[in-house]
């Protein structure tokens, strides 16, 4: 039972019903419980009406009584009399005919509504229009039983499609047959394709209707009527449609890519308007009405083969109510125009987001590495993948394919990434002694020695002494490798130590040249003149 309140707070409740507050916020101002302010705003919307109802037959009542007076007074008696003053007779005023109801009191509205009606609004959005444009105070059902009467006084009229043969067919889902499952008698889904033009159709028995399931399904219809039509008319279900839109719809990344992988268009049809796609579902009752009733199966297989082997003999031979002619015949004027069967089939993925890791620029799918260009890392991408291939996509586009590697494994592939950033140990290695060759014989001699003098450190050696070509010539640091092969030097601090002293010795020659008179030295004629005179006897 609900929460009843006292007095007073039954008061301040209906002081706040009549200034429009809402249920949430007498909740979040006085803390009463929502369900039971909006019992008892039912309770004063029903008292609200009760006497605004007593009041409009009062006051009707009142002007029929005054009306009434009036005319006894003012009628002629027997003779061209009138009645004498402050007399009164009464009599019963006539009222609607009997069996003719009072008009609604949203008849005033008629115009609005019928408006409105063909706009396609609903009766509920109809309602909250009068409210807001009209000052409509009456209650909701009064409009619905309005708009109802209005429907069927104007029915809606739908437009007969007809289409080219080979140029459509529809899909759907009903309820299968009752079938045994772990025990029991289930009912499964039935999948059912219908071309369109010839009204030849596939209908298989499934347990799910996920996006994999829904795919095969497809795939065996195709193969079984031996072509692809150009259009596939689809409902607004999650294995063919993430988001329904009238104008762009969000199709199921599986879904469309099987329909490229095909050749068909996707139309799904509009929301709630199973009349759109009328071909497949007057098909399925077909189905459920003719083949199904009243059977049982104890697996999906039987239930398939009935309905195969049904088909052939019943629904194809049959004369279809609206063609007036054989659906066999109709389909064999059909089948050719049907597009042809791609040479392999469809092969069907998962779908997912990762986030490009900053610190390498790869991203992991079930435990083995992708790269994944630098520009895009920090941010999140979609993957759709399966056992042979991955696929990158940023905001709908391809941004990577790769073949799928071994769990643990990285990618080989980096072709996407910066050179400096995508060797192996292999690569790197012979890369550097490509430049030792190119830098000199004995560069390279030097780095060889080191290699079998000190083994894999010796490179991180040879990388320090290539990077002194930065600051050194290669002249220079030719000389130095030189001088280290004859002392036996395999080290990068050594060979550094050697640049630097021949570094040195060159930049003395360069700044002290020789000359041939200094304060130090003596001309030549100086010398010239003491030989002589150690000469003479």
């Amino acid at each position: 039972m609900g929460n009843t309140l006292k007095m007073d707070k039954i008061a301040v409740l209906n002081r706040l019903f009549e200034l429009g507050w809402s249920n949430r916020k007498i909740n979040n101002t006085i803390g009463i419980n929502r369900r039971t302010v909006s019992r008892y705003k039912f309770e004063w919307e029903k008292q609200k009406r009760s006497k605004a109802d007593a009041k409009d037959h009062n006051d009707h009542n009142g002007k029929q009584v005054t009306a009434a007076k009036d005319l006894v007074q003012n009628a002629p008696l027997g003779g061209g009399n009138k009645c004498p003053p402050g007399k009164v007779v009464y009599f019963e005023v006539p009222t609607d005919p009997p069996g003719q109801a009072s008009k609604s009191k949203v008849y005033i509205f008629d115009k609005q509504i019928t408006k409105k009606l063909q706009q396609g609004q609903s009766a509920r959005s109809i309602y909250q229009d009068l409210y807001l444009e009209e000052d409509y105070r009456g209650s909701y059902d009064s409009v619905k039983r309005y708009v109802h009467k209005l429907k069927g006084k104007h029915p809606k009229l739908y437009a007969r499609i007809e289409t080219a043969p080979g140029e459509e067919a529809q899909v759907d889902f009903g309820q299968g047959a009752p079938t045994l499952k772990n025990g029991r008698y289930l009912r499964p889904w039935l999948f059912s394709m219908t071309l369109s033009n010839s009204r030849k159709s596939h209908e298989q028995a499934v347990w799910s209707q996920d996006v994999e399931t829904f795919i095969r399904c497809h795939e065996e219809a195709f193969n079984a009527l031996g072509g692809v039509p150009q259009i596939i008319k689809i409902d607004n279900l999650k294995s063919g449609v993430l988001k329904a839109h009238l104008y762009e719809p969000e199709l199921n990344p599986n879904y469309q890519s099987f329909s490229e992988h095909y050749g068909f268009v996707v139309l799904p049809c509009r929301v709630r308007t199973p009349e759109h796609k009328g071909k497949v579902e007057s098909g399925i009752k077909y189905v459920q009405n003719n083949a199904l009733k009243g059977k049982r199966f104890k697996t999906l297989d039987e239930q398939n083969a009935y309905l195969r082997h049904w088909n052939r003999t019943w629904a194809t031979t049959r004369i279809h109510g609206t063609t007036k002619r054989q659906v066999g015949q109709m389909f064999a004027e059909e089948q050719p125009r049907l597009q042809s069967l791609p040479e392999t089939s469809f092969s069907f993925f998962k779908v997912g987001t990762r986030k490009v890791s900053s610190g390498d620029s790869h991203i992991e799918v079930n435990g083995a590495y992708y790269p994944v260009p630098p520009k895009y890392m920090g941010r999140r991408v979609a993957v759709h993948y399966n056992s042979q291939w991955i696929k990158i996509l940023y905001k709908g586009k391809t941004i990577q394919w790769l073949s799928t590697v071994a769990k643990g494994r990285f990618h080989p592939d980096k072709s996407c990434l910066p050179t400096n950033k995508a060797l192996d140990r292999n690569t790197w290695q012979n890369q550097l002694l490509k430049r030792c060759t190119a830098m000199g014989t004995n560069v390279r001699s030097w780095a060889d020695l080191a290699i079998v003098e000190r083994g894999l450190p010796a490179y991180r050696s040879i990388q320090g002494v290539l990077s002194l070509s930065r600051k050194y010539s290669a002249t220079l640091l030719t000389q130095a490798c030189l001088l280290a092969v004859e002392r036996n030097s395999y080290s990068y601090k050594l060979v550094r130590h050697y640049l630097e002293e021949l570094s040195l010795q060159d930049q003395i020659q360069t700044r002290l040249p020789l000359k041939q008179e200094s304060e130090i030295i003596r001309a030549p004629i100086t010398y010239a003149r003491l030989f002589e005179q150690e000469v003479r006897p």
